[in-house]
């Protein structure tokens, strides 16, 4: 397939390398500074649940605060796996599979220097799950909530355990806890006291509001300064409770660029000394000029999420995985993309545990996908019209428009009139949450917000389960299979690993026979870095440690 060029954009990029760095603000020699080039188009949320979905985990999340668990990012060979963080161990109750008890970390302080301690777990539960607590905050709930939808309480025991209950018995809970970071309730507090008035609702957003621009968690770097839409500065926290992961640079500037061609300009003239997606026909320069080209398979996938509500074109099967069998994803790997991806046959690939034996393969047979369309009553003649919601850019989206304009060419090959949708990146996870039937959706019957594959939740559960249907989390289409269901319940109820893996296993592979998805690709999360930057781990996780970065 011939792939449109933007013929602009070697322009652009030059023409923006030429700009002048002068207007970037200088530091003192003896610190040292490392700015980064995001794709989200505004600094994540810093009060403690960040949005911009997981780019602002990564960035606002993962740095300022901790959760009760973790990921270990210390490698680039192995998986991720789930680490103890702020608690140092869990136990479900034998007896009674919806209770968890979890030691915490003794001498962790928040920024602040408030102590960290059973009492502020439960005022970091209930900030997102109970509605009448004086620090309940609507705003945080969809970006939390829906990321551990069975936990319905924590209790304190002592100082230093809290016990936390499930609506049903859930093996994913320690995993979806990594989604809950812990926020300083005295230094919220401080601000919500300063509030005048007598309207607690309007106190407590009020205190939110100060909050997150002088916010305090207990993570490994520190809010120094913050201006919306601009910039965000981040100061080491020198006395962070894992001696290992105190960072080795004393300032990190994070900076808002959704465009790759603008990201990549700015790389390219100094402006900044690590960009996430570099535009990918720039890469032959950008290697030429010495900087380093970082990659690897991540547990993330880029999708299109059907819309199975009354009347979507996707209900029929055929129609379903004729697309899936459209899509030369080689071509979009070696062309379009230059290499920066990986062509997705499922949620999971074969050899992960979780990837199951299913019956359909998902490959690119043009023929079989016309054969498939017209037995469902579509032509050269009579095309299928079909609308698609997707960004400009965004976390995980890797080159959106280019991507889906590569499938709009394609699909149309099969009987397919794609029209795009293309709306902001954070409307568009926002829109997420709400479903095919809100209007926000647009009169689309197709989603393209990529998803991470790093647990069982975030990889099948969300969008498998009925009863995930928004506004509880993402099964945006309104999928409502039974085998589904039964399979989900199967698996959130079995605490033995071994017997949990063949579970999912036999979920993903009941997904992919489906065709759920219109499964494309599996990101790499390439970044292109200053050789200034030394010790980057680029982990297969969605995630990465700047901690163990250094400048030169």
């Amino acid at each position: 397939m011939l792939i449109k060029k933007n013929k602009t954009r070697a322009a652009l990029i030059a023409l923006l390398a030429l700009g002048s760095a002068a207007a970037w603000p200088r530091v003192a020699s003896a610190e040292t500074v490392l700015r980064i080039g995001m794709t989200a188009a505004d600094i994540p949320r810093t009060l403690g649940q960040p949005d911009q979905g997981f780019e602002g985990n990564r960035f606002t999340g993962l740095t300022m605060y901790d959760a009760l668990t973790g990921w270990d990012l210390s490698s680039a060979d192995k998986p991720s796996v789930v680490i103890p963080g702020l608690a140092t161990e869990w136990k479900v109750d034998d007896a009674d599979k919806t209770k968890w008890t979890f030691k915490l970390r003794p001498g962790v302080t928040f920024h602040d220097g408030s102590p960290f301690n059973a009492d502020a777990v439960v005022w970091n539960v209930e900030k997102v799950l109970k509605q009448d607590a004086p620090q309940f905050d609507a705003s945080q709930v969809g970006v939390t909530a829906s990321r551990m939808p069975t936990l319905a309480s924590a209790k304190k025991i002592d100082d230093m355990t809290v016990e936390l209950t499930t609506k049903e018995p859930d093996s994913f809970l320690p995993i979806n806890l990594t989604n809950l970071f812990m926020a300083s309730p005295a230094k919220w507090q401080h601000f919500y006291e300063k509030v005048e008035g007598a309207d607690a609702k309007a106190k407590s957003q009020a205190a939110w509001t100060a909050f997150a621009k002088d916010a305090a968690g207990t993570g490994p770097w520190k809010m120094a300064s913050f201006t919306p839409r601009e910039r965000l500065e981040l100061v080491k926290n020198a006395s962070y409770w894992d001696k290992a992961r105190v960072p080795k640079v004393d300032k990190m500037v994070l900076l808002p660029m959704p465009e790759a061609n603008a990201r990549t300009a700015a790389l390219l003239s100094g402006q900044v000394d690590w960009v996430e997606a570099p535009a990918p026909d720039a890469l032959p320069e950008l290697k030429q000029r010495g900087f380093k080209l970082y990659a690897n398979e991540q547990p993330h996938v880029w999708p299109w999420q059907f819309s199975r509500v009354e009347g979507s074109p996707w209900n029929d099967i055929r129609v379903r995985k004729a697309a899936n069998l459209c899509v030369d994803r080689e071509g979009l790997k070696d062309g379009l993309l230059a290499g920066l991806m990986v062509p997705a046959t499922g949620t999971f690939e074969p050899g992960h545990p979780w990837r199951g034996k299913p019956a359909f393969e998902i490959k690119y047979d043009k023929a079989a996908a016309q054969k498939l369309m017209q037995e469902a009553g579509f032509g050269p003649n009579k095309k299928l019209e079909v609308k698609i919601q997707t960004s400009a850019s965004g976390s995980g989206q890797m080159q959106p428009l280019p991507m889906n304009e590569y499938l709009q060419q394609a699909l149309a090959e099969c009987y397919f009139d794609v029209k795009l949708d293309v709306i902001e990146w954070n409307t568009l996870f926002t829109n997420w949450r709400r479903g095919a039937k809100d209007p926000s959706a647009n009169g689309s019957n197709a989603t393209n917000v990529t998803y991470a594959a790093m647990d069982p939740f975030f990889a099948l559960v969300r969008f498998l389960q009925s009863g995930m249907a928004p506004p509880v989390s993402n099964n945006w289409g309104f999928i409502n299979n039974p085998k589904f269901d039964e399979l989900v319940k199967k698996a959130r109820q079995t605490f033995d690993p071994a017997a949990r893996d063949a579970a999912l296993a036999e979920l993903h592979a009941a997904s992919v026979d489906d065709a759920a998805f219109l499964y494309v690709a599996h990101d790499v999360g390439p970044r292109a870095i200053s050789p200034k930057v030394t010790g980057v781990v680029q982990p297969k996780s969605w995630f990465i440690d700047f901690s163990l970065v250094s400048m030169q």
